[in-house]
Parts: structure tokens; C-alpha cells; sequence
């Protein structure tokens, strides 16, 4: 049971994510990723970076959180987690309407869709670079499907009329349903692709 709920005296499957979804039925099918993507239940899902110097302090950072983080990162954005909180509850609003399902669970199915298994990595062997391929560890494996599902987003909400919050729900529906249209799994794809030619 998280703090906030020890605190309030409020039993977990009481506590909706934006006071609508619920945790409880959320599942994770990939075993590999089930310790580092975080479902604990919370209200607001903001940490305040209490995780930045722990060792995978980031596994504990509700998985919501760490889409809104994302959302943050070019320039412009930076440091606006308001801005990044009302797309993400507008674009669980948006999955609900398209999908009716939980919202929770389909950005969960994306995440377990678009993490990359297999990329390569630079090896110097006298003087010469070398692409070897090497498994993903889980932790990066999150980081960059967040990264590329909220990159598709953006790139599909540049120059169109088309708001980010749709973008961002589009792209979440799209990679929780393998589709070949998706940005993120066109990048996974690629990825390993790559790393398959690399072995």
C-alpha cells in the first residue's frame, strides 16, 4: 500500500488514476518487464523525483509519470509536467472513447509492443568500430518505447491541425495493437532488424 493511501486510511483498489481508472484489473503479459513498469496505485502520478539518485529508483515511478516525463522533453517543454499531466488525461479520455477499455491497460499493451528485445552497440577492436548485437535490459527497454510513443506523437501533431492529445492517443492505441502504422513499432522493428544483420 503506497503512503498517500496509508495516510488516508484508503484501501488500493480505491484509488483511480486522475480519480477514473482503476488499477486493479491492469495487467502485464511480459515477465521481463512486469518488475520495472510500476502500477502502483496513485492519484496524481507525480513523484517529484524522490527516485533520481537511487539505483533503478526509476522501476518505482508509476508508468504514467514516466509518459508525462517524456512528454517534457524538447526545450520548449521543459519543466512544464502541468502541460504534460493535462495532454496525458486528455489522451486517456480520447483511448476510453475509442476503445471503451481501460486506458491503463492499453498504454500498458503499448509499452510491451514497442520495447525493442535485441539492438547493437559500437565495439572498438584495433582500430576498427564493430555493430555488435546485445538483448536490451528491461529498465531501456520501457525508456524507449515511452521515447518513441510520444516521438510518433509528436511528429503526427507537427504541423497539423490534429491536437497532441489525439496524436498521443492515436499512437498508444495503434503500437497496443501491433500496428504496422505506428511509429514505435516501426522503430522497433527497425532496431531489430538492424541488430539481426549485426549478429
Amino acid at each position: 500500500m503506497s503512503r498517500e493511501a496509508e495516510a488516508m486510511d484508503v484501501r488500493p483498489e480505491e484509488i483511480r488514476l486522475f480519480g477514473k481508472w482503476s488499477y486493479e484489473s491492469v495487467d502485464v503479459r511480459d515477465p521481463s518487464l512486469k518488475r520495472y513498469l510500476s502500477l502502483r496505485p496513485v492519484w496524481i502520478p507525480h513523484t517529484g523525483g524522490r527516485h533520481e539518485h537511487r539505483r533503478f529508483g526509476k522501476a518505482e515511478v508509476p508508468i504514467v509519470e514516466r509518459l508525462m516525463n517524456k512528454l517534457m522533453f524538447p526545450g520548449r517543454n521543459t519543466g512544464k509536467k502541468h502541460l504534460a499531466y493535462n495532454i496525458v488525461k486528455k489522451a486517456f479520455d480520447i483511448i476510453y472513447l475509442k476503445t471503451g477499455e481501460n486506458p491503463l491497460q492499453i498504454l500498458v499493451r503499448a509499452v510491451e509492443n514497442a520495447a525493442p528485445r535485441e539492438e547493437t552497440t559500437r565495439i572498438m577492436f584495433g582500430g576498427i568500430v564493430y555493430h555488435v548485437a546485445v538483448d536490451v535490459s528491461p529498465q531501456r527497454r520501457i525508456d524507449l518505447a515511452l521515447k518513441y510513443i510520444v516521438e510518433g506523437a509528436r511528429r503526427a501533431a507537427f504541423n497539423n491541425p490534429k491536437p497532441i492529445e489525439e496524436c498521443l492517443a492515436d499512437e498508444i492505441i495503434a503500437a497496443a495493437n501491433y500496428d504496422e502504422k505506428s511509429y514505435a513499432i516501426q522503430k522497433k522493428e527497425e532496431i531489430e532488424r538492424i541488430a539481426l544483420s549485426s549478429r
